[in-house]
């Protein structure tokens, strides 16, 4: 593969900050509500990053994933740790998490989400479900040990309105994990899935008392073309949202199909990322590779994060809200 220029971005590039310059004073600096005065926050409650999710990279090892990513000009990653991924919970030996926890440290990478797939639908499922969450948090505490990853997953399919009382008890069960490994766990709701709205995980998160350590990742992927506005749809999940994906759903026929962020204008991001940050959401706003796009022949995974970068950093310039990268 010939090798790649770094991607160029004046427009966000001038305005990054050194975040462990500000360590001393514990102080960074971000765009507050919607407008374009920069003023001084504390570091915890600094802008937004943006992301991109190894998932989308699945032909790279993850070590060579994080390098592109930091080489294009991310702001953050999110490891697939995923049963037959490179970064898969159960196999990755405790000589790479070392290597790992020291390459993002070296780099200006935030490793923001590690993603899994598991299911809370049936007995079997759930004991699966609950082994590799505790794999996963386990992962997370090794790779950033001062600021674990939060931990995002689907739930799998069903009717909502059938199984919702038995979701929301195993989900009890998860909170618990959550509680003894200290980690975040964020359930996403999925086009097609038992929880396919925003207001389905909320009622979960509602009925268990909206614990801290179980929130929601918000996709409007997964909503778009169902009579779900966007506005709204913000409106009911941000106060539960702990991680942002992003990308495209287009109207073919009578089909929606998935394409990088940024590649229509059926999404407004720029309106997304506004009303996020304005509503208090500090975040990462991470870029997502649909299956539908990654399994295409010929898919260039480098090609394709390039693509997102361009397009989702001039999102960011549109909406108004600054973005944070770390200095090495």
């Amino acid at each position: 593969m010939a090798e790649r220029e770094p991607i160029a971005d004046k427009t966000v590039d001038q305005n990054r900050l050194s975040r462990r310059a500000m360590i001393g004073t514990g102080v960074a600096f971000g765009v507050l509500a919607s407008g374009n005065t920069i003023a001084a926050v504390a570091e915890t409650d600094a802008s937004c990053t943006l992301g991109f999710s190894t998932y989308g990279m699945k032909s790279l090892t993850s070590e060579q994933a994080i390098a592109e990513l930091d080489r294009i000009g991310y702001d953050a990653v999110e490891l697939a740790v995923r049963t037959d991924y490179d970064a898969d919970s159960a196999m990755l030996s405790q000589e790479r998490r070392k290597a790992l926890r020291m390459q993002l440290a070296d780099s200006h990478l935030k490793l923001t989400s590690l993603m899994e797939h598991v299911y809370p639908t049936d007995a079997k499922s759930q004991e699966i479900a609950v082994e590799r969450l505790k794999l996963a948090g386990q992962v997370a505490h090794d790779l950033s040990p001062d600021a674990p990853p939060l931990i995002q997953t689907v739930l799998g399919g069903g009717e909502f309105e059938t199984v919702k009382n038995q979701l929301r008890d195993r989900l009890g069960q998860w909170v618990r994990l959550a509680d003894a490994a200290e980690v975040v766990i964020a359930i996403k709701p999925h086009r097609g899935g038992v929880v396919s709205k925003p207001s389905e995980a909320v009622w979960l998160i509602e009925q268990l008392g909206k614990p801290s350590r179980l929130r929601m990742v918000y996709d409007y992927s997964h909503y778009a073309y169902r009579d779900l506005p966007m506005d709204e749809t913000i409106r009911v999940a941000l106060p539960h949202t702990a991680h942002i994906a992003v990308k495209d759903a287009v109207q073919e026929g009578d089909r929606v199909v998935f394409r990088l962020p940024g590649e229509s204008d059926a999404i407004d991001f720029p309106a997304l990322i506004r009303q996020f940050h304005a509503g208090g959401y500090r975040g990462d706003i991470n870029c997502e590779v649909s299956g539908m796009v990654s399994g295409k022949p010929g898919y260039d995974p480098i090609a394709a994060a390039e693509t997102c970068y361009k397009n989702m950093s001039r999102a960011f310039h549109q909406s108004g809200v600054e973005r944070l990268r770390r200095s090495r």
